[in-house]
């Protein structure tokens, strides 16, 4: 049962974000999201259009970051279903992007570079959402083998969240087994 109890009405719409991370070679990693906007109601369009029930945006986006720097070295994109033509106008409108790593600062610098009219906000909402995956996707595969790659990456986890907050007790842990295993 959620805050204001279970919904009386019908549902009118989902929206689905999935980001998955696989290994490519051994210098990069693929990550790779979608964006589904599912309309559940029939609808009308901004041009009045009776439209039935279904998939309204699909998009795809897919990188390709190098392991070492967390830099988008190329990326590819796909718009399966949208709902007018002209937003295949904006296909490559993520072409910017192309070599920024993502560190802290990625969300305001993709929005810098290909938001506010300059493509497709959809677009630009799914790429903010790979950023922070992205270092969860590298987490989960430096990760493997031990972790002290925690203390490699102090740096980038640090105040992206309450529990990797600069004075908190986490970062604090670590920074002391970095100490420890320095002496």
């Amino acid at each position: 049962m959620g805050l204001f109890g279970k919904p009386k009405g019908k549902k009118y719409h989902t929206r689905t974000i999935e980001v998955n991370t696989y290994e490519y070679d051994e210098q990069r990693l693929v990550v790779e999201g979608c964006l589904t906007d599912h309309r559940l109601q029939e609808f009308h369009s901004a041009k009045g259009e009776k439209r039935s029930p279904g998939i309204l945006h699909q998009m795809i986006i897919h990188l390709l970051v190098n392991k070492t720097t967390l830099e988008i070295e190329d990326l590819h994109v796909e718009m399966p279903v949208v709902p007018r033509e002209e937003c295949l106008e904006t296909i490559n409108s993520m072409e910017p992007v192309k070599g920024l790593k993502i560190t802290s600062g990625f969300t305001s610098r993709v929005k810098t570079l290909v938001g506010s009219g300059k493509g497709c906000q959809h677009l630009v909402g799914l790429l903010t959402s790979m950023g922070s995956s992205t270092i969860q996707g590298y987490a989960a595969y430096k990760l493997q083998g031990s972790p002290r790659f925690i203390s490699d990456m102090i740096n980038m986890l640090m105040n992206t969240c309450w529990t990797w907050r600069a004075e908190g007790p986490l970062i604090n842990f670590i920074k002391e087994k970095i100490e420890a295993e320095r002496k």
